[in-house]
């Protein structure tokens, strides 16, 4: 008989339990970071460590309309990105102090397999930035973001 109850007490947790859990999914989700520019809300993957920031979003083949990736530069330094192993075309934000420094829209794959054959953006001795967000190609048109626009990323 005791054992029936420990199972029903044990069963009876697990039917209570689950709904917290997937309560406590949900919060995960809707803490991810965020670039906030204008009305548009957009969620962000973080590229930090040197390794994370060399990966970036190499091999994806897509990423959600509102979704992009952020790499964080600490401090403020001068940097190129290239589109070597990138599979899905970008736009690049350059940012600094909390505004669009330079947007290159529409940044093309680049299919070699030498990546000295890659362009670099914005290219030369690069641009000095606190964050890049590289976004889905087209995005910054569609949702009208511009050079010198203020952004907020909460992370």
């Amino acid at each position: 008989m005791t054992q029936r109850i420990a199972g029903a007490v044990a069963i009876l947790m697990t039917a209570f339990l689950m709904p917290i859990a997937s309560e406590g999914a949900g919060e995960a989700d809707a803490k991810m970071p965020t670039a906030k520019i204008g009305t548009n809300v957009i969620k962000l993957e973080v590229a930090a460590s040197e390794t994370e920031i060399e990966k970036g979003l190499m091999y994806r083949t897509s990423m959600p309309e509102d979704q992009g990736m952020v790499f964080l530069f600490r401090p403020a330094r001068k940097v190129n990105f290239w589109m070597y192993h990138t599979l899905i075309p970008l736009d690049m934000l350059f940012v600094q102090n909390g505004k669009i420094k330079k947007i290159f829209h529409e940044v093309p794959v680049c299919k070699s397999e030498n990546p000295s054959d890659c362009p670099l953006y914005p290219g030369g001795e690069g641009l000095e930035v606190s964050e890049v967000i590289e976004l889905n190609a087209g995005y910054a048109k569609r949702h009208d973001l511009n050079e010198g626009e203020k952004l907020e990323i909460d992370l």
